[in-house]
């Protein structure tokens, strides 16, 4: 609660306030403190992580969902709500490739941007120094249906996947096969740099229309989005056109979110005579 607090002052007060008003401010949030203890370092730190949004922490950790990709605030605006929740997060993808002790740098931005949060990874390396609390990290590929169970039958309400694993579209295709139905309502599932899905070299195609790749996938995902108006009678409903309810595409990054996709239709009085029609022949 503390942690919420300081971040609304920061981002509904502070804007308001000359730099001098903001900081007689702070200096009364720290007479409340007068024959505490003094804060630590690490307190400090821990409450200057806290007030960050998260582009803030991405520069902090040095990630590159900001600066070579604009990713962050596109997070901000679809997980902020989940900000003091309690539940898990995991992200394919750990960074750092076979180098020695390199990557985890969104691992721990995650963890400070969700403080209640349990933070997993996967990732075709041993990422195992990565792991503190709050942090757990697992090696494995990103299509071993096994590990992927085992992931999520682990973790504590999983509610957010995050692919940013290989990047080869059908490893992409096949993970999100995998995981998309043991997400629960209300779960976020997203996957990033969807560019390959447009180089041959990375398993995409020059073809845009190419079934066969991530933004094949998500296409089909937006058409499913409108099942209920087909006007085919005979077609059966996929477990995603069921299970997906939005699907927000940016630079690279698609979020899609998953719910109960059965709102009803008004096809069938609308189009009252294609259906008589047929029902007459």
């Amino acid at each position: 609660m503390a942690h919420a607090l300081r971040r609304a002052a920061v981002t509904k007060i502070k804007p308001w306030l000359s730099d001098e008003a903001w900081q007689r401010l702070r200096g009364l949030g720290s007479a409340a403190r007068i024959g505490a203890p003094e804060p630590t370092p690490q307190q400090l730190r821990r409450e200057r992580l806290a007030a960050m949004d998260l582009t803030e922490l991405a520069t902090e950790f040095r990630t590159d969902k900001w600066g070579i990709h604009r990713y962050t605030p596109h997070y901000q605006r679809h997980l902020e709500w989940l900000r003091d929740e309690r539940f898990t997060l995991l992200e394919i993808g750990i960074g750092g490739y076979a180098r020695e002790r390199q990557g985890g740098a969104s691992l721990r931005m995650w963890k400070h941007f969700f403080p209640q949060a349990q933070i997993v990874g996967l990732d075709i390396e041993d990422k195992s120094f990565v792991d503190q609390r709050r942090i757990r990290t697992y090696q494995g590929s990103q299509v071993d249906e096994g590990l992927l169970r085992r992931v999520v039958e682990e973790a504590e309400d999983l509610r957010v996947v995050i692919d940013d694993g290989s990047h080869r579209p059908e490893h992409i295709r096949e993970t999100f096969r995998v995981l998309f139905p043991l997400l629960p309502a209300g779960g976020i599932y997203a996957i990033e740099d969807t560019q390959t899905s447009y180089w041959p070299e990375w398993g995409g195609s020059e073809d845009l229309h190419d079934p066969a790749t991530t933004m094949g996938l998500v296409k089909d995902l937006l058409d499913g989005l409108n099942f209920e108006e087909y006007v085919d009678e005979a077609y059966a409903p996929s477990y995603t056109d069921l299970n997906v309810v939005g699907v927000h595409a940016y630079h690279n990054l698609v979020v899609i979110e998953k719910g109960d996709n059965r709102e009803g239709t008004n096809r069938r009085s609308v189009l009252r005579k294609r259906y008589e029609s047929a029902a007459g022949s």
